[in-house]
């Protein structure tokens, strides 16, 4: 089932077209096309081993890629990693990459960049005031909603243009699903994030696009709350049915579902 939407109401920030990943001979991308909106939360989503991770990978040159990779209107897809971060792009991952025997503000300070200007310690503090009051806690201590809070601050340090945030609910107690929900609520007031995520719910709080993949190739783009209200679509494209559907559609239930290493 492929579908499509009338393009962004502005011009993307990011734009990604004919995405090909090949790995040890197995080919992961056939073909994704998506684009995250300027403002707001632009959501990724699919089935376990659609190609998810796969594509933020790509669109990072963590990954051999090719096809077209767009970031603020400069094609970037033969572009190495460290290049891209410089361009303003942070990335969250999935395990939120904390240093554990870290103190809070060691791992911020160390998320500092050169030649970045001043580290916006003052964005990050007014986002997460949390972090301030915890500045001499190791991180390893936190819980995983605060943690999460330790990754996305990092990405807001260096006057990003872009955060990148892969599963970040993946494996945290539905309670603290709900604070990483305020933690991205928040975050997005301030810099456009691409969302990779399983939990409806979650994205039909936070998100006004959404792209879904489907066997390594995009199959929908378009509105988000379009999607959530569409049950036959929902069920056809990420295997979720009436009440797991109808749960997202109310926007209250932020609890997360047993899930797999994405591709």
């Amino acid at each position: 089932m492929t579908t499509d939407a009338p393009g962004l109401a502005a011009e993307p920030l990011l734009c990604v077209r004919d995405l090909r990943v090949v790995i040890g001979g197995r080919h992961i991308l056939h073909g994704v096309d998506l684009d995250v909106a300027a403002s707001g939360v632009t959501a990724l989503l699919g089935r376990n081993g659609a190609g998810k991770t796969t594509t933020v990978r790509g669109v990072l040159g963590l990954v051999p890629r090719t096809g077209s990779v767009r970031f603020a209107g400069e094609e970037t897809v033969r572009l190495a990693t460290h290049a891209l971060v410089r361009r303003g792009i942070g990335y969250a991952p999935e395990d939120r990459g904390v240093f554990a025997a870290l103190t809070v503000a060691e791992n911020l300070r160390l998320a500092e960049r050169p030649g970045a200007g001043e580290p916006a310690y003052a964005l990050v503090h007014e986002l997460f005031p949390e972090l301030r009051q915890r500045a001499a806690q190791r991180a390893g201590t936190l819980s995983g909603g605060q943690q999460q809070m330790v990754a996305i601050g990092r990405t807001l340090l260096n006057g990003n243009r872009l955060i990148i945030a892969d599963e970040p609910t993946k494996g945290l107690a539905p309670k603290v699903v709900t604070e990483v929900a305020r933690v991205l609520e928040r975050a997005a007031q301030a810099v456009p994030v691409l969302l990779v995520e399983q939990n409806l719910a979650l994205v039909r709080r936070l998100a006004e696009h959404c792209v879904v993949l489907a066997d390594g190739r995009t199959a929908h783009r378009g509105p988000a709350a379009d999607l959530l209200a569409d049950t036959g679509a929902t069920r056809a494209l990420l295997g979720v049915g009436r009440h797991t559907a109808a749960a997202a559609g109310g926007g209250s239930d932020l609890s997360t579902t047993s899930r797999k290493a994405d591709a």
